[in-house]
């Protein structure tokens, strides 16, 4: 059998690459302008490798019962990792992903295939255009992962956005969210008092370097009108071999300070990363 190549388009937002692991027979790397995007092994569906996406999958196993399957949305494709992690992880599922980048889908539709069964439905659209037209309580989970090159886009940060979300998840629903920032934090403070606008439960998953202001990282935001299992969060991420902190609740209040709500005339993009926070090689 010959080894796998890698393989290159260009797409409507960049330059995307496929890269093979050298150390997993079926694993793939994806890349856009060079930026890490999604990592996945055709034959451990399960296996997450970078540290956000197993918080995200973390929140993903706590939020309802194992094994019970769920109706997700996606907001961002990349490799569609973590939707593969929900078709095997609770089979049965039924999940949308919506990506904005047609070009991205059609490379990772035709060389990375989905898992045996997975109930799928990928759609090439803006993500708060989709999330606009979708319909009312029609979701469990709504995980926005959207970056434009590295940055979450403006029109994805508002009262507005979030609002949407929240009238297309259930009353159990639970928002996720994959934000970047790093100290002071405006963005992230931002954001919670966004989220705080339709959502009752918040919480925040980041490892403690980033949290101190160290560098520049990714948090996970959990938003809910529901109990979130923080105390199971917090031991599976605890257990990590990259370890997060959990915060909520009063912790949380404390940490958005008086940062405002946004609106989508002020609406901004995520910050930009400094050069090599997320590149490789």
């Amino acid at each position: 059998m010959k080894d796998p190549i890698p393989v290159t388009r260009t797409t409507g937002h960049g330059t995307a690459k496929l890269m093979p692991d050298v150390d997993r027979e079926r694993a793939w790397l994806l890349t856009v302008d060079g930026a890490p995007q999604s990592y996945v092994d055709l034959d451990e569906p399960a296996h997450l490798e970078f540290e956000y996406t197993r918080r995200l999958g973390r929140v993903l196993d706590v939020v309802a019962e194992p094994g019970r399957a769920l109706d997700v949305v996606h907001l961002g494709g990349g490799a569609l990792t973590l939707p593969r992690y929900v078709a095997v992880t609770r089979p049965g599922s039924r999940q949308d992903v919506v990506e904005a980048d047609p070009g991205l889908l059609e490379l990772v539709a035709g060389h990375l295939p989905l898992p045996a069964g997975a109930n799928i439905a990928l759609h090439a659209a803006d993500a708060r255009v989709w999330l606009e037209n979708a319909p009312a309580a029609s979701a469990d989970v709504v995980l926005a992962d959207v970056f434009s090159g590295s940055r979450v886009p403006a029109h994805l940060t508002s009262v507005a956005y979030v609002r949407e979300a929240a009238r297309v998840l259930r009353g159990s629903g639970v928002y996720l969210a994959n934000l970047p920032d790093a100290a002071p934090f405006a963005f992230l403070r931002s954001q919670l008092a966004t989220l705080a606008t339709a959502f009752d439960e918040l919480v925040l998953i980041a490892e403690p370097g980033v949290l101190r202001g160290r560098r520049f990282g990714n948090a996970v935001l959990v938003a809910g009108n529901r109990t979130i299992d923080v105390a199971a969060l917090a031991r599976l991420t605890a257990a990590d071999a990259f370890p997060a902190r959990v915060e909520h609740g009063a912790a949380l209040r404390e940490f958005t300070g008086s940062a405002r709500a946004v609106r989508d005339v002020d609406a901004v993009p995520s910050p930009e990363p400094p050069d090599g926070a997320f590149g490789i090689g």
